[in-house]
């Protein structure tokens, strides 16, 4: 009668144990690719805010450079674009530096 139930055992939990294991190694796999998702989204997220920032940054010195051409007679389109290039520059600054104190806090 033991020898019986020692046989149930192992022949319930033999199985059990392997596709646990293949199961086991399965979630960890799919939560390395997504951490490495996440990370290349980051990556891909900072890459996009430098290249807004190289953008504005280029068109300011764009506009700087114009408005000091004696014959280029700058219209208000320009220096108004130059504004709020440098305001939204500002803005988006100050919207990473309060998520980095948040993520920080």
């Amino acid at each position: 009668m033991e020898s019986q139930i020692w046989t149930i055992l192992l022949a319930a939990g033999i199985p059990s144990t392997i596709i646990g294991g293949i199961v086991g190694s399965m979630l960890k796999r799919m939560e390395r690719r997504m951490d490495e998702k996440e990370q290349a989204r980051e990556q891909q997220e900072l890459y996009l805010v430098k290249g807004i920032n190289a953008s504005i940054a280029l068109g300011e010195a764009t506009a700087k450079a114009v408005a000091r051409i004696p014959d280029a007679h700058c219209n208000g389109d320009m220096h108004a674009a130059l504004e709020y290039a440098q305001k939204i520059k500002h803005e988006q600054k100050d919207f990473l530096n309060e998520q980095a104190i948040h993520a920080i806090v």
